[in-house]
């Protein structure tokens, strides 16, 4: 007998209870980062959700698209800026963003769920007035804020057995405006709203460490407040903690902070013993998985 075919049954039996655990459970995915832009990545990332939803999950893709928006306003001639590490964003450069994140990106994606045997449909956070904006800064332009959610169009989905996958694109609260928000602010507002059992925020690095450099498996909230106080918690992981302390506040039960890039990096998370990242869990939340 094969070994790696031994090997196989036994994690599928190891998984059971994990299995168990989340059926029927929503579980909101932050998808970015080098992933997006690698044809293999992106068909595991795909292979990994289909098999969420084949297992009784309910499973919501929020996605960004940086690096595409990066090209595609270099190829029209469009200089784009940053302020506190947030695009400033005038008509033209909303415009672009649009049009790459619901129309390039968002697609790409479905199809590859689409390729793996799986049923998605692509929306923005315009569609159904699933997020509603207010401007986030006006030295930033047409860079929202989510301050109403409507996802009753995600239950709908869910329950049709079909896989949301929403580009992080928002209807202006007052003027009707399209407004740019962050990957990972619409993604902890529609799991908040969603109450979701997890939040999983794929990133670029292993996960949020602590003092002493190492990555911290467990956080509590108060931690979390604790370190960015402190300064252990800084730069680009400030807003992705800051979103999962929104997140929980709003009733997400835990939110995973982990390394996309690692294989199946979704899948260890949810159905190992061992799980990938750091996890910030909700004070009620004493579940092991």
């Amino acid at each position: 007998m094969n070994r790696d075919w031994i090997a196989t049954a036994k994690t599928l039996s190891q998984a059971l209870p994990y299995l168990q655990r989340y059926a029927g459970a929503v579980v909101v995915i932050k998808f970015g980062g080098n992933a997006m832009g690698d044809a293999d990545a992106m068909a595991e990332f795909a292979r990994d959700v289909v098999l969420m939803k084949q297992v009784g999950m309910h499973p919501v893709i929020i996605h960004g698209g940086g690096p595409m928006i990066n090209d595609m306003l270099e190829r029209l001639g469009i200089t784009s800026s940053f302020v506190r590490g947030k695009r400033v964003t005038d008509q033209a450069t909303v415009e672009v963003v649009e049009m790459v994140l619901t129309g390039l990106v968002n697609k790409r994606i479905v199809q590859a769920i689409m390729d793996q045997g799986g049923r998605a449909v692509g929306l923005s956070g315009k569609d159904d007035d699933l997020m509603v904006a207010e401007a986030d800064d006006p030295e930033l332009g047409f860079v929202g804020q989510p301050k109403h959610m409507n996802v009753q169009v995600l239950h709908d989905l869910n329950n049709a057995g079909i896989i949301p996958v929403v580009a992080p694109v928002a209807t202006g609260e007052n003027d009707g405006e399209t407004y740019n928000v962050n990957g990972d602010t619409a993604a902890g507002a529609i799991a908040g709203a969603l109450r979701a059992d997890r939040l999983l925020l794929l990133t670029d690095v292993p996960g949020v460490k602590g003092p002493d450099g190492t990555v911290l498996t467990q956080l509590s909230l108060e931690q979390v407040r604790e370190f960015i106080a402190d300064g252990t918690i800084a730069g680009g992981m400030i807003p992705k903690t800051e979103t999962a302390l929104a997140a929980i506040e709003a009733g997400v039960r835990a939110v995973v902070i982990l390394d996309g890039r690692l294989p199946n990096a979704s899948l260890l998370e949810l159905f190992t013993d061992h799980g990938a990242g750091s996890i910030i869990r909700a004070e009620d939340d004493e579940t092991s998985a």
